[in-house]
């Protein structure tokens, strides 16, 4: 199926919501999995004194990933939700850097697609946390 579904326009054309708030860009894409980076802010810490970031910012980058590698395995944008979404944090992010979320669909069904992907701040190796998820399919590619 062609990428009709392109990531970097879709986020050169958001014009607010949590993308934009959250500063998401895109890393890289293929036909089943996208990269997208979340650049280390301080107004997204969890704790001042330590400056790590919070879970929050980082579920929506992953959720967000994970989204992304739908549509591009499906080759267009289409309505979705997220049925199940965990996150196993292994250590926190490292303070002042970039987290990357990699996101992979490896199936789809009729109605369900399944997600896993690597949330990490330099080394895929050194994951700062895996995701599992699930998404119900609501319309048709578009």
């Amino acid at each position: 199926m062609p990428d009709r579904f392109d990531p970097v326009t879709f986020l050169a054309s958001a014009k607010g919501g949590h993308i934009m708030a959250l500063g998401l860009k895109h890393v890289a894409h293929g036909d089943d999995w996208c990269e997208l980076a979340l650049a280390y802010d301080r107004r997204l810490v969890s704790d001042a004194t330590s400056g790590i970031l919070a879970s929050g910012p980082i579920v929506s980058l992953m959720d967000t990933a994970a989204g992304f590698a739908v549509w591009v395995r499906r080759g267009a944008f289409a309505r979705q939700a997220t049925l199940d979404l965990r996150l196993d944090y292994l250590r926190p992010s490292r303070v002042g850097q970039t987290v990357i979320g990699h996101a992979e669909c490896y199936r789809l069904t009729r109605r369900v697609a399944f997600v896993r992907g690597v949330a990490h701040d330099g080394s895929a190796d050194d994951p700062v946390a895996h995701l599992a998820g699930t998404y119900m399919l609501l319309g048709d590619a578009q």
